[in-house]
Parts: structure tokens; sequence; C-alpha cells
């Protein structure tokens, strides 16, 4: 019996939603129209073009990673799956891990590690919105002998910046461990230096500060981390995420597998354009951004999850008053004024995204407004016109600075 044709299949378009919504999650985010119309190409992915595409791509990647490490690959898959070729190819059976855990994508590794047989231990601190500190740090890792140490830089749950990573590296690699980075919600958005701080292997995705797809990630592994992974006895037990394998057509344009082209030229695209703005304006820019729309919201009356020594600025968390329903609120402001946030994973907050195109003036003016008469809908009056005041003050005195 054969399965019949699905009847009255709905159209593409109208399915979408008329007014594109504004995303101003924690992403995906926005993309420039150099990286959409990247992504609507499809070329040989073993071609003479694809030689020049990978090339370009390895040598901005550097540049964003600040790393002059060879072994620089894309890979087909979410941060997760960048993350898991982190972890699969520096641990195995026999080899220990050491989780610094300050929400669900930095306790994510332990997941990852425990999955290819190595022995975890993790290290969360007490209570709630805390990042790791070097006090924290140092007594973890006189625990034990660990082989691998991995830590987020931002972690986008929650929206806590590990202020002490580069002191924390550091001590980890004085004990002899290889240091794994989760950037994914931070690179371009902030400082990172991954030789400076001694980073043996670095992760981000494309759908956050570097304004691309989601579905094409990015990792660098260090020289230490690299002679360290071609050690590894036996097979990978992934063909997918064996870097041996990977490097095939990341550094000698072999076959590997099919590689995602059109999500590889759209990071192309995306990486370029970061180059043409540089790092450091795009540090400022995010900085100033950020910390205007975080007055805004305070001015407002609403007050932020994390205190201000050690706030992420790529991603801001809101607390939620009590008896407001997030879910209800964030679907009106979809609905009404289309605009979309985040909510949190089990927290009573929620998500505003500060990444690449996110932070542009229009759009922190969008995405205020329509808080503040969400949350007047709800049932809450916010000083909505002195947010927006002091929101707009911040900009306009840094209106040299800020980049739209």
């Amino acid at each position: 019996m054969t399965v019949p044709i699905p009847e009255q299949l709905t159209p593409l378009q109208s399915i979408l939603p008329s007014e594109p919504l504004l995303l101003m999650g924690s992403g995906p985010v926005p993309i420039p129209q150099a990286v959409a119309r990247a992504n609507g190409e499809v070329i040989n992915h073993l071609g003479p073009t694809m030689d020049k595409i990978i090339h370009n791509v390895k040598r901005m990647a550097r540049y964003c990673f600040q790393t002059r490490a060879e072994k620089v690959f894309g890979v087909a898959g979410p941060s997760s799956a960048a993350m898991e070729m982190a972890v699969s190819n520096l641990l195995w059976p026999g080899r220990k891990a050491l989780i610094f855990k300050v929400g669900t994508f930095s306790g994510r590794f332990a997941d990852m590690a425990a999955g290819v047989g190595g022995e975890v231990d993790v290290f969360e601190p007490p209570g709630t919105a805390k990042p790791i500190t070097i006090e924290m740090a140092r007594e973890a890792l006189a625990r034990d002998r660990y082989d691998v140490v991995t830590m987020v830089q931002g972690e986008t749950s929650c929206g806590i910046k590990n202020v002490h990573l580069p002191e924390i590296v550091k001590m980890a690699k004085a004990q002899g461990a290889l240091v794994v980075v989760d950037a994914v919600c931070t690179l371009t958005t902030m400082p990172m230096y991954m030789d400076d701080w001694q980073i043996d292997a670095l992760v981000t995705g494309g759908q956050k500060g570097l304004s691309s797809i989601p579905g094409v990630s990015l990792i660098a592994f260090s020289d230490e981390a690299w002679n360290t992974l071609k050690q590894r006895p036996g097979d990978h037990p992934h063909w997918c995420f064996d870097a041996r394998r990977a490097w095939r057509f990341w550094g000698f344009q072999q076959y590997h597998y099919t590689a995602p082209v059109p999500g590889i030229l759209a990071i192309h695209e995306a990486l370029r354009l970061i180059c043409e703005e540089t790092l450091e304006k795009r540090f400022d820019r995010h900085q100033l951004s950020s910390t205007a729309l975080q007055a805004g919201i305070e001015a407002m009356g609403l007050e932020l999850y994390v205190p201000k020594e050690y706030r992420l600025n790529s991603v801001v968390a809101i607390k939620i008053p009590e008896g407001i329903d997030g879910l209800a609120l964030r679907q009106y402001m979809a609905d009404t004024f289309h605009v979309e946030i985040a909510g949190a994973f089990g927290l009573p907050i929620l998500r505003i995204g500060q990444m690449g195109e996110q932070c542009r003036s229009q759009n922190l003016f969008k995405v205020l407004y329509a808080l503040g008469m969400s949350f007047k809908h709800e049932g809450l009056n916010l000083k909505i016109s002195e947010g927006m005041a002091a929101m707009e003050e911040n900009l306009v005195r840094d209106a040299d600075h800020f980049v739209d």
C-alpha cells in the first residue's frame, strides 16, 4: 500500500508572518543583505571557487578568534556541534574533564564529555546568577588532575559573563589541562584573545555575534590540542566530528562529506563584514548599544537579573516581576509589535539579544517600546517614556562612537 499525497498542503508564504519578526532574542539574529544573498547560492563544494572561500574563511576566522592557529574549521551543524567536536576529539575513556557550569549551555559540556566515555566532574557556584571566581576555580582544580577543562565566556541562558576567564584558563593550563571555551554568544561582541589567553579549543556559532545563519559554526584548535587529538587510541566514534577527517576538507579541500555550501558562503560574508568594521569598532558598538538598552530597561522600572560587574552585554537578562506571565507577554509582543525576545530555561527571566545586527539604534527603540507596552498590556504600568529617554540619552552621549 502506498502512502497518499498529503492533501491541502499549506504554502510556505501563508505559514510565515505577513510582517517578518524583528529577532531580538538570544539567537538567531537578523542577518545583513550580503549574508542573505550568499546563503542563496550553491556552488561545487570541491571546486576552485570553494577553495578560495575556505582559504578566506580560515584567515578571517583567525582574526576574529585572535589566533595564529593553523587548525581552524567550519562545522556543519549548530554551535552545539562545534562544542561536541571539541569535546569528542580531546576526551576518550580514561581521560578526565572538569566542567565549570554557570547555566544550561556550560552544563551541556558534561553530557558531551560523558557521552564519549570521559570521566566528568562538574563545578557549579552555589546560588544563582554567579560566575566562576578565581577562588572557586582554584578550589575545583585542586580536587584532581584533569585532562580537559571547559567553560563559557558568556552563558547565553542567563546572561552571566565569566569575567575571570583569562586567569582561570591560565590556572588550568599551569596544571597541565587543555582548555575548551564556548564563545558562542560572545565572539566579536567583546574581546576574545585565543592565543594570549592560552585557549586550546575555541568554538562559536554563526547565528549570534557573527550575524550569519544557524547551522554552520566555527572551531579552532591550538597546536597542543591538535597534537593530543592525533594521539587518540582507536577510531573516533563520530565520522562527521572527527577533526582529523574534517581537516581533509578544511586543510586540503579533499572530500570529507558534502559541505553545507550556502552556509559556508554566508559565514564568509559575515566574517568579511566583521573584518571591514574591525573588531575594535565592533566591540565599541556592542558595548554602547547594550549599555544604552540596559539603562532604558532600568529607567523604565524593571530589574536586570545579573549584577553589573559580571553582566553579559550580548544577552541581557531581565527579571520577570511577580504576577506577570512571561510567555503571554512575549506572545503579545510578537503578535502586536512584531518583535521577538526570548524566555529562558526554567528561570523567571526574559532575554534580549545584543549581538551583531541587533545592535542598531532603530532596533533598540522598537524593542524597548514593545517591551514596555507589552508589560502594560499584562497589567504592569512602567515608566515607558522615561525608559526611552534614558536610552536615547545614552545613545546621543556616545553618538560619535555608535556606528549605525
